[in-house]
């Protein structure tokens, strides 16, 4: 199986999937965001649709139960002119024991252009990418615990329009580490933007062993995590993925790994506070910081649809190009 730096690309480098932020150049994630800044202008019009996938097919397809993540992917997809088809897999023909490879063949068979793809199993995308359709864009919209590259984007994006550069920035992720998507894409990203230091704070069953290794310093205490942060991303506990008791009680995690206005001191006076949601107000973040002046929650939401845009966009434009090479051969 190659690697899904490999199966992403075209030959020249170009976006044709996009499946994880690990691996890709820092000009390649630089364009991702430079062409969602472009689309962040149109969203303020009175008619926000460009015509950039119009006649192309986008196929939801949400093996997880998602509203942000699935109508902000909805919403771009409209933006850009396509036809979409949300496929609602617990009526889908694989309740009825059709594997899931025959379920995207028959989905190629209709001359579908694009799958963006939510599973539950790590490295999902990654396989129907390389094994199942050669001739369509696949994006991950969240693959077990392995990446959520689209969320880890728009917070890319939330942070350079924000703080004006990612370059140089100290970066703290709090809370469940271990269990998070989310958290492995935006370290990835981080990196590779040039973040001065990346920060993950947690208790010690809610941090990798390898954590070091993905390039971020952990904290197991928030009055030394925060210290001088530029943004602080709080996340959720996933408890839905947990199989032991990680913790005591959501009281004693909110009590020492909860983000409140005391706490908040700690990070740099004109530091950002973010959050990918769903928000559990009072068990990692006390409502004056979601609601406060630093924080930029739903900015994020907003900046998303443009991230999302991008990257279809661009994955599009790439894999016309692979098959239109592919036919010349």
């Amino acid at each position: 199986m190659n690697s899904p730096q490999q199966v992403q690309l075209t030959e020249d480098g170009r976006l044709k999937h996009f499946l994880t932020t690990e691996g890709l150049s820092k000009e390649l994630l630089t364009e991702i965001l430079d062409t969602a800044d472009s689309f962040i202008s149109t969203q303020e019009r009175s008619v926000k649709k460009v015509p950039l996938l119009r006649g192309k097919t986008v196929v939801n397809l949400f093996f997880e139960n998602s509203t942000r993540t699935r109508s902000t992917f909805e919403l771009a997809a409209k933006r850009l002119s396509a036809d979409i088809l949300n496929l609602d897999i617990s009526k889908s023909a694989t309740s009825k024991g059709e594997t899931l490879m025959d379920t995207l063949w028959n989905l190629e068979a209709m001359y579908s252009d694009m799958f963006v793809v939510r599973h539950a199993d790590s490295g999902a995308a990654h396989f129907i990418a390389e094994h199942v359709t050669p001739n369509v864009a696949i994006i991950n919209a969240g693959d077990g615990r392995h990446a959520h590259p689209t969320q880890a984007m728009l917070d890319m994006l939330t942070i350079r329009r924000h703080k004006q550069s990612i370059e140089g920035k100290v970066v703290a992720i709090v809370g469940d580490i271990l269990h998070s998507r989310v958290a492995r894409s935006q370290i990835h990203a981080l990196r590779t933007l040039g973040a001065a230091e990346v920060r993950v704070i947690g208790p010690g069953t809610l941090l990798p062993n390898d954590i070091e290794a993905l390039g971020a310093k952990p904290f197991y205490r928030m009055e030394d995590g925060l210290k001088d942060c530029d943004v602080v991303i709080m996340l959720r506990l996933q408890k839905e993925r947990m199989q032991n008791a990680l913790l005591p009680s959501e009281g004693e995690f909110f009590k020492l790994y909860g983000l409140t206005e005391q706490k908040l001191l700690l990070a740099k006076p004109d530091a950002i506070v973010m959050h990918p949601g769903p928000i559990n107000r009072g068990v990692e973040i006390e409502s004056a910081v979601a609601d406060g002046n630093q924080s930029v929650i739903l900015n994020q939401v907003s900046y998303g649809i443009a991230v999302r845009m991008a990257v279809m966009a661009m994955a599009m434009s790439g894999q016309q190009q692979s098959n239109n090479e592919n036919e010349e051969v």
